[in-house]
Parts: C-alpha cells; structure tokens; sequence
C-alpha cells in the first residue's frame, strides 16, 4: 500500500504554484494563524500522522484555476478523509476511486436537474477547466478521522480565498450546500453573485430538499443571463 503524506517541514506557501494566487494571498502567510497552522500539521506528521489530500493537491483547486477564470464556487467541508479519496477538489474523487454517498447524490440531482447520465467516474476535474472553483473549507484531514483538521486556521485561510473572490470577480455563482457552507453567506455581495444556498447532498438530510432543487440550471441560467458561457456539467 502507498501512504502518501508531506515532507516534513513542509512550507504550505510553496505549494501555491498559481502565481496570481500566491500574490493575491502572500498578505497570509506571515499571519499567526497560518505559521500556527503550518505548524500543527508538521507536528502530525511528526507523529507518524497519515494526512490527506497528498501534499501537491492541498491546493489543487487553486493551481487549476486563475481568480479571473472563476465562473462558479462549490464549498465543501473537509477533504474526505478515507484512503486516498481526497485530490484537492471539493466532492471531488481520483479517476477509478468508488464514488463517495453525498457525490452520488450530487450526480442524481443533476441527471434529474439536466438529463445528464450519471457518471461513472467521480473525478470533477472537468467542471475545474471550466471554471468551478471546487473549494473546501479546511483543505486537509487525518485518515479516518472526518473533521480532525477543523478549527487549527484553515477556515481563516479559505475565508480569505471567497473575499478575494467577493471583491475582485463579477457574476460568480456559490453554490452552498448544507448549513455549515451557509455561513459564508456574510463574506459574499449578492448584488453582483449568485448565492444558491440548499441542503447538504449527504445520505443523511438530501430528502429534505437537495432533490429537486436544480442547483445546475440554475447556475448556468445565471451565467447565461450574464453573457459568461455556461458549463457543460
């Protein structure tokens, strides 16, 4: 079995390799929280911790797309955290990994919402080329442990990401699923966005409305109302 995990001593700041996000978050880096953060992850891993996504895809969303490429934002919660699920993009599986619950749920809602046959991959690399920034609220996790990451400054950090987003796009769409994404609501303008706000696509409250709420519709009416090309989901 391959374990992948960071170097040690890794330098997250490093591994921003999208240039105009490196400059657009370098005010960060040399914040306390974020040397804290640094810090709390060399420490699990000092402790023989297994942490996911491998390190090249902690910022897997950002590397893939310019800010002025982001037509829409799915926020997610934490990476998934069983063996080698997560790759850096928010519901997001490698190709040949089995699709996680709340992904199936997702891909349902589409085939109802745009009579888009189910896919059997769940890799969502393809909605990342055009243009959705599959953005989770804390960017890694510990193996098998779902939430373990919460609380020690990634939410700061990705705070950070949607007003940058807020303040320098037009006419992005967040899609927010679920209460915990809704709390962002506060960090975005929805004179100028799109927030589409629903239930969470999870086994466990999907009945209660994500079915039949046609997210993907109506983010592309949106962009289309706009003149931006819509995306082929």
């Amino acid at each position: 079995m391959i374990v992948y995990q960071y170097d040690m001593d890794v330098s997250l700041e490093k591994l921003i390799i999208n240039k105009k996000w490196k400059n657009l978050l370098s005010d960060q880096y040399a914040c306390a929280y974020f040397i804290k953060l640094q810090c709390f992850l060399n420490q699990e891993l000092k402790k023989n911790k297994i942490i996911y996504p491998k390190s090249e895809n902690i910022f897997l969303s950002l590397n893939s797309l310019d800010i002025n490429e982001i037509k829409i934002v799915i926020l997610g919660q934490d990476p998934y955290h069983g063996e080698n699920e997560a790759h850096g993009l928010s519901f997001s599986v490698p190709q040949h990994i089995k699709i996680p619950p709340s992904l199936k749920n997702i891909f349902k809602e589409l085939e109802s919402d745009l009579s888009i046959k189910i896919p059997t991959s769940g890799c969502l690399s393809h909605w990342a080329d055009q243009g959705v920034l599959l953005l989770n609220s804390v960017l890694t996790v510990e193996k098998d442990c779902a939430g373990s990451h919460r609380n020690q400054g990634w939410e700061i950090f990705t705070d950070q990401i949607i007003s940058i987003i807020n303040q320098n796009c037009e006419h992005v769409v967040f899609i927010l699923w679920g209460s915990y994404a809704q709390k962002k609501t506060n960090l975005i303008d929805s004179k100028k966005h799109l927030v589409i706000s629903g239930v969470h696509p999870s086994p466990l409250s999907s009945y209660r409305g994500f079915f039949g709420s046609k997210p993907f519709s109506r983010a592309n009416a949106w962009l289309a109302s706009k003149n931006i090309e819509s995306i082929k989901w």
